[in-house]
């Protein structure tokens, strides 16, 4: 896929089929990861992969978020539901170095953003649909632990990936955006 058009015309998609990256392909997709826009070179995040043998443990810490946030029935249900949609998970941790003159802790979040769309763009390049979640969830003790958060350490995206639902090419969107509203000119 020609890169112009994967930039204009990617999309999430709740939709997976089965098939996960291979190691391979998951070297590839963290390779570009590595590549984003990186102030003093800190390389401020960290990425777990979540396969379907941990997927049930993954549940287990979202449904822990759901008692430690009261998030109710509804709450166990989209656990249940954001564990078992995708057959790989992969989370990302923003490895925030406090105090840094030279490089805030807005721009290592940033970082970590670049990173998780990089990783985006890459399985999607390799025909993987993707879906970067977060919400109450990444704000559990149980996940934050489970992912080795410091103090300062967010959880950035719980990044759903795997092949379409139907094994063909990946589905793009049929348009490009309208770009008028979003884009101003300095005067």
């Amino acid at each position: 896929m020609d890169t112009l058009d994967l930039l204009q015309l990617r999309r999430s998609s709740k939709k997976f089929g089965t098939k996960a990256p291979n190691q391979e392909q998951l070297d590839t997709i963290f390779k570009a990861a590595l590549r984003v826009p990186d102030h003093g070179h800190l390389k401020p995040y960290q990425f777990f992969v979540i396969e379907q043998a941990q997927l049930a443990t993954f549940e287990q810490h979202l449904n822990s978020a759901v008692i430690e946030f009261n998030l109710g029935e509804d709450g166990v249900k989209k656990a249940k539901k954001i564990s078992s949609q995708a057959p790989m998970i992969i989370a990302v941790v923003a490895k925030i170095t406090k105090d840094l003159p030279k490089v805030p802790a807005w721009e290592q979040m940033l970082t970590a953003g670049c990173a998780t769309y990089a990783i985006q763009l890459a399985a999607n390049s390799l025909g993987f649909e993707t879906c970067w979640i977060t919400n109450k969830w990444v704000n559990g003790s149980a996940l934050r632990q489970a992912l080795n958060c410091q103090e300062f350490d967010k959880i950035v995206a719980l990044l759903m990936i795997g092949s379409p639902e139907e094994e063909n090419e990946i589905t793009l969107a049929s348009q490009a955006e309208d770009i008028s509203g979003f884009v101003h000119y300095l005067k």
